[in-house]
C-alpha cells in the first residue's frame, strides 16, 4: 500500500491546527453510566464518539445506512488506500490517522474544508483515517440520530485470500428485525470492485466478519491457524488477544485505535496466567452472546484494572 504501518509505535506530533489534536481526558474507575438497557446505552455517545461543540455538523444528515455511509466516505480516505485513489500522502498528512475522537476528527474535517458533511470533499481534502475511523464516525452519527450503534473490532475475511485482516466494522440496531446489522463503511464502490466483494457493505452477512473473540475461540478450539490472523507482519495469539480486549472496550463505547494497548493487550506472551487466559476466555464468550451478556460486559470492564483505560491515556 506504500505505507508502513510504523503507527503501531505510536508516535504525536503538534500540527500546528488552530487548536490542539491530542489530548488527556481522565477516566473515571467506575463509569457513571448506570443503563441496564444495551440498546438505550448504545444509542448515546461515548467518550471517542460525542461530537462535542462540533454537534450541528450531525443534523440533518439521511437516515438511510447506504446514504450515511457515502458520506463517511466522503469525508475520509483510507491511509493504506489513498495511492489506489490517485493520492499520495505527505508524511504530516498521514499523521491525522492518530487522531482519537470524534470531535477531534470534525475539529480537523472543518479546519481543512467548512462544508457540511454532506459536500463531497476532494481525495486530497479528505481526512486520512483507517477503517476504526470510518467505523466509529458512522458509529457517532448513529448514536446522535438515536439509533443503537456500536464498533466492532476483530478481522476481515475478504481482504487477501486464506487470511483474516485486522479490521473494524460497525453495528446498528434494527428494531424492525430485532437483530445487529453489520456494515463496513469503509467499502466504497472502488474498494468493493478491486476486493471482488460479492455482499452487501451495509448489511454483512455472518462470517465476513469475525469479531476477535471468535478468532480466539476458534484458534483456542484448533479450528484456525493464529497465525492467519493479523496485518502485515504481526499475526498470531498475541494479536487475537488485543483485538479482543479492543472490541470488549468498544461494547464498552471506549474505541481506542488499532495499535493503542495497555493491560492484558500489551503484557508479553511469555507471561500469559492461566488465570489471563480464563478472563480471555471469557471476554471473548460475552463479545458473542448478544444483548443478554450487555450487564457483564459493562461489568467486567469496570471491575477488572487488567481492561481499564490509564487515567492519562491520550483522547
Amino acid at each position: 500500500m506504500g505505507f508502513t504501518y510504523t503507527c503501531y509505535e505510536l508516535t504525536f506530533v503538534n500540527w500546528g491546527f488552530k487548536k490542539a489534536y491530542i489530548r488527556r481526558s481522565r477516566i473515571p474507575r467506575k463509569m457513571s453510566e448506570i443503563i441496564v438497557n444495551p440498546l438505550e446505552y448504545y444509542s448515546s455517545p461515548g467518550l471517542m464518539t460525542d461530537p462535542e461543540e462540533h454537534i450541528a455538523l450531525f443534523d440533518h444528515l439521511p437516515t438511510e445506512i447506504p446514504a450515511l455511509c457515502r458520506i463517511v466516505q466522503d469525508n475520509l480516505i483510507h491511509i493504506f488506500w489513498a495511492e489506489r485513489y490517485g493520492v499520495i500522502l505527505t508524511e504530516e498528512k498521514k499523521q491525522e490517522v492518530q487522531i482519537r475522537s470524534v470531535a477531534l476528527k470534525l475539529a480537523r474535517i472543518r479546519e481543512i474544508d467548512d462544508s457540511p458533511l454532506t459536500v463531497k470533499r476532494p481525495l486530497d481534502k479528505r481526512l486520512v483515517g483507517n477503517c476504526r475511523d470510518f467505523s466509529v464516525l458512522l458509529c457517532a452519527i448513529l448514536r446522535h440520530q438515536g439509533v443503537p450503534a456500536r464498533a466492532r473490532c476483530g478481522f476481515g475475511t475478504y481482504f487477501k485470500p486464506d487470511h483474516n485482516e485486522d479490521h473494524w466494522v460497525c453495528e446498528y440496531w434494527r428494531e424492525d428485525e430485532q437483530r445487529w446489522v453489520m456494515v463496513d463503511a469503509q467499502l466504497d464502490s472502488l474498494q468493493c470492485e478491486n476486493l471482488n466483494i460479492d455482499f452487501d457493505p451495509t448489511d454483512m452477512p455472518p462470517g465476513q466478519f469475525l469479531p476477535a473473540g471468535k478468532a480466539w475461540q476458534l484458534c483456542r478450539a484448533g479450528q484456525a491457524d493464529p497465525e492467519r490472523f493479523g496485518i502485515f507482519d504481526m499475526h498470531g495469539m498475541w494479536f487475537i488477544r488485543g483485538n479482543a480486549v479492543r472490541d470488549l472496550l468498544a461494547l464498552n463505547k471506549v474505541e481506542i485505535l488499532p495499535w493503542d494497548g495497555w493491560g492484558l493487550i500489551a503484557k508479553d506472551e511469555g507471561i500469559i496466567t492461566s488465570e489471563d487466559m480464563a478472563i480471555l476466555d471469557r471476554i471473548a464468550e460475552l463479545t458473542l452472546s448478544g444483548n443478554r451478556a450487555f450487564s457483564e460486559i459493562r461489568s467486567i470492564y469496570e471491575n477488572d484494572d487488567r481492561l481499564h483505560m490509564p487515567p492519562d491515556w491520550p483522547s
